[in-house]
């Protein structure tokens, strides 16, 4: 284990503006109370998911809201600038990915998991996982110098669920579940703006994996998927799973 005078730096990559404050708010909100870092990084605004306001209109108030949201759960918002419905899955993105990496140096990513019903969400994967493979890599010279993270994981997404299998359980007090629910509020999605419920999607997940991950002495809990392969275990209380 890190000793608590280790700083932890979390980089989140989101194909969407929301996708990982609504998957990894809690967890993020959780570490940065810790004192940790975290950053939120969005490829798109996930702009056309309106129904009157044009993509130019959402994109800005999404970016706002994100901010906004970020700044409540103690991270700073990251913004690319592609197309929502249109991300492009290539070296040139993910090389722009490995620079914000190299330029973090975060100890751990989360990012989507690879089945999901949304294109955006299947390419924001791939783009991340080859970003962390690029980043790592001396001899690909950019303008930072390599950087190796140790930890990735996969965070629980209501659009991704085909194949998604909650390796880690980390318990979220309550203090840290209302902040989470307070900073999403800053999208007008939260409260259905959208037309899909996700505050109570949300709100009733986070109960229901804190009744599996801690029976009666969890209320709330955030799932993680590791990558096949890698290390599965549970973590309760204040062993912080992304120190290992």
């Amino acid at each position: 284990m890190l000793t608590e005078k280790k700083e932890m730096r979390i980089l989140t990559i989101g194909a969407h503006a929301a996708d990982q404050e609504l998957a990894a708010g809690m967890i993020i909100a959780k570490y940065t109370a810790a004192g940790h870092k975290a950053f939120v990084l969005s490829l798109t605004p996930g702009e056309k998911g309106h129904a009157t306001l044009s993509a130019e209109e959402y994109a800005e108030q999404k970016k706002r809201e994100a901010t906004e949201c970020c700044r409540k759960l103690g991270a700073e918002a990251i913004f690319l600038n592609y197309k929502d419905a249109e991300l492009p899955y290539n070296d040139e993105v993910s090389l722009e990915v490995c620079d914000i990496i190299r330029d973090i140096k975060p100890d751990v990513i989360i990012t989507h998991w690879q089945n999901s019903m949304h294109r955006d969400h299947r390419h924001a994967h791939k783009i991340a996982m080859d970003a962390h493979f690029f980043a790592a890599l001396k001899r690909i010279e950019r303008a930072k110098p390599a950087h190796w993270t140790r930890r990735v994981y996969f965070s629980e997404n209501w659009e991704d669920m085909e194949g998604y299998e909650p390796d880690i359980y980390v318990e979220i007090p309550e203090p840290i579940f209302e902040q989470y629910c307070d900073a999403l509020s800053s999208f007008a999605l939260w409260e259905g703006g959208t037309g899909w419920p996700y505050a109570d999607y949300y709100k009733s997940l986070a109960r229901l994996r804190g009744c599996l991950g801690g029976g009666l002495n969890w209320k709330y809990a955030a799932t993680l998927m590791v990558p096949r392969g890698g290390m599965v275990q549970r973590f309760a209380g204040e062993r912080l799973p992304l120190e290992l």
